[in-house]
């Protein structure tokens, strides 16, 4: 694709923290891309395991190294690896999952195609238990819609509303349209970085383009971040949406998206009090915060909700 064969096509980029189980699946996926130059910028945040001499045992040239002098979560070591990159476009890759060998060419037409500085794909989910890959979004649908909008992004990412929304697609972005508009990932985030970064670019004017085809191969695994929330993560995702809100002018409906993200998050952490309400046995805690938030009860669950049927039961509640 690229006519300056010094200027790869694609960079991608890894923050690996002890990934020695998953690394070298990542890097391989990255490195097999075809008909498209890519790099590998790996970037170990001060990992404890064989992290760093996996990727040192890369001969390729197109794998890089860079160490982190100090543990600063995933968003800084992106930020690293963007500005190290010299490809025309960028791409996260998470050090447990991986990409098909024909993703990056796929995308990278569809962004001549559309003109688009950001381009996503359809992803595939391996489920915790193994098996058989299963395609996160219908392809027909993705087919059809061919473009993402700020305020349907914004829409997609509300807590609890769906099992996977548009904020688990993995974008391409082009590098010096980051550069230009001066975007990067929020180093203060742990949970939600690529939500804000992808709200950033299409708050700044770029195009979000779709390529149906799954080319992203998404590994679920147990304790993921992402799938068990805290109360911190919820405050730093409305802080971060604070910052987003700060900086970007919205129109009106970005706003009302915006509006029922923040009470979605707003009602998950009420929800997680519950839980927490139910964990301690506190009735009072329990009756006091679904009176505050009654909208968090929809979220509980059946083997939660039957954990509060016997609850209130032993607590004589009729």
């Amino acid at each position: 694709m690229s006519i300056d064969n010094a200027i790869p096509d694609i960079s991608f980029i890894i923050a690996a923290y002890n990934a020695e189980e998953t690394l070298a699946r990542a890097i391989d996926s990255a490195l097999g891309q075809v008909g498209v130059t890519v790099e590998v910028i790996v970037v170990d945040d001060c990992s404890t395991d064989e992290t760093v001499e996996i990727a040192e045992s890369y001969t390729d040239p197109r794998v890089r190294l860079i160490r982190q002098p100090q543990n600063g979560g995933p968003g800084r070591a992106r930020n690293t690896g963007i500005a190290a990159a010299a490809g025309r476009f960028v791409a996260t890759l998470d050090s447990d999952d991986a990409v098909y060998p024909e993703r990056s060419l796929s995308m990278l037409q569809r962004a001549k195609t559309l003109d688009a500085p950001i381009v996503v794909d359809n992803v595939d989910v391996v489920p915790l238990e193994g098996g058989s890959a299963k395609t996160m979004f219908d392809k027909r649908f993705l087919q059809q819609k061919r473009e993402i909008t700020l305020a349907e992004f914004i829409d997609s990412n509300l807590i609890f509303k769906t099992t996977f929304n548009y904020g688990y697609m993995k974008p391409i972005f082009d590098r010096e349209f980051l550069a230009r508009n001066d975007l990067w990932f929020d180093e203060a985030l742990r949970i939600g970085e690529d939500y804000i970064l992808f709200a950033s670019v299409l708050a700044s004017g770029a195009r979000c383009a779709i390529d149906p085809n799954p080319g992203y191969v998404y590994y679920l695994r147990q304790g993921s971040i992402s799938r068990v929330l805290k109360h911190q993560h919820l405050d730093d995702m409305l802080e971060g949406d604070s910052r987003f809100m700060a900086r970007f002018p919205l129109g009106q409906a970005e706003m009302a998206a915006q509006r029922r993200r923040t009470h979605s998050i707003v009602e998950a952490r009420s929800f997680l009090t519950l839980v927490d309400e139910v964990k301690r046995k506190s009735l009072g805690g329990f009756l006091k915060t679904a009176m505050q938030a009654p909208g968090a009860l929809k979220h509980f669950r059946m083997p939660i909700a039957v954990r509060m049927r016997r609850f209130v039961k032993a607590a004589g509640v009729n």
